[in-house]
């Protein structure tokens, strides 16, 4: 008996092992099968918008979709603010005219002009500026072509580094971010301008002298605006001694964002609501409309003035003054 019984019992032991590792093998190949597909799902996240858009999805992908109350049609905005619910309000920003700036006559009304719009909006839009159209429609030209490239061209520039001179990614920091934001970005440094040239993108190959060009106007309309707010702030005399440091030593960043077109809008933003950390940032939107701003407590959303700049008030230059607030998404 002893010894049929032993055979008996080794045989069902051989057979639960048997099962036990065939079980086993199936939990571990499903759990490699997931992990394969998370680290897929992750590779095409970290691809980017352009890429996902490209690509011809109909869905959002789940790390993209927004929290119900801070979608862009909820019934309340970001913070807890009341936003627009069924229909678009649009707001026509204060308008500084840098032609009457520059008369001698009108100055003083226009720089009252720009003192009330930094005070009461934050945002003002800048025209006749003297940017060069072909400036203007270069830069706008060349982004769009550098969001056109093979994806292995552009993620040459791909990098965790914020500080990094030349920088691509996407969301608003994809290493960080909860729920990722539908963009994708090219960040440039652009001062000193001569020395940083070097090490942007090769391709298209007129972008170093396309973006120069544009970024050399920017600043100088970022100077001569900065030059009239600290003088409807401080007074000509002390707007000079301001001036003089931030010829001296100031940083410039240039920014070029991609919204291609998303399969459910309703359910993402372009960028988070958000206040920039500078002194001036000018935005310079193409056709397509969607900047939307604080104000008075609603997200409303800019009417561009076509040329023009729209100009936010940043972070900087709120806490030297405690009077110039700002906020926008898009």
């Amino acid at each position: 008996m002893s010894l049929v019984a032993a055979p008996m019992a080794a045989v069902v032991d051989l057979a639960t092992s048997a099962q036990l590792q065939q079980a086993t093998m199936e939990v571990e190949e499903e759990a490699k099968a997931e992990q394969q597909q998370e680290s897929y799902s992750s590779i095409l996240l970290m691809k980017g918008v352009r890429h996902l858009s490209d690509s011809g999805i109909t869905r959002l992908p789940d790390r993209y979709v927004l929290p119900a109350p801070d979608r862009p049609d909820a019934g309340a905005g970001h913070d807890g603010l009341a936003t627009t619910t069924t229909s678009v309000v649009k707001v026509k920003l204060p308008v500084v005219d840098l032609a009457r700036l520059r008369d001698p006559s009108q100055r003083a009304a226009v720089l009252q002009t720009l003192d009330a719009a930094c005070r009461g909006y934050g945002f003002f839009q800048v025209v006749n500026h003297g940017v060069d159209g072909d400036v203007i429609a270069g830069m706008l030209d060349v982004a769009r072509r550098f969001f056109e490239l093979p994806l292995p061209e552009r993620a040459r520039y791909m990098s965790p580094d914020v500080r990094a001179a030349v920088r691509y990614g996407t969301s608003f920091n994809q290493a960080k971010d909860a729920v990722l934001c539908w963009r994708d970005f090219l960040k440039l440094a652009c001062h000193p301008l001569r020395d940083v040239v070097a090490s942007w993108p090769r391709e298209p190959t007129d972008l170093r002298d396309v973006a120069s060009r544009y970024a050399a106007a920017s600043h100088g309309l970022f100077m001569e605006l900065m030059e009239a707010a600290l003088q409807a702030l401080l007074g000509m005399a002390a707007a000079a001694g301001v001036l003089g440091e931030l010829a001296a030593a100031s940083s410039h960043m240039m920014t070029v964002n991609c919204y291609p077109a998303c399969p459910q809008p309703e359910l993402t933003l372009g960028m988070p609501a958000h206040s920039d950390y500078g002194l001036f940032t000018l935005v310079l939107q193409d056709h397509v409309e969607g900047l939307q701003v604080m104000h008075a407590g609603r997200w409303l959303t800019v009417d561009p003035i076509p040329g023009a700049f729209v100009v936010n008030v940043g972070d900087h230059l709120e806490v030297r003054t405690v009077l110039y607030p700002a906020s926008w998404h898009y």
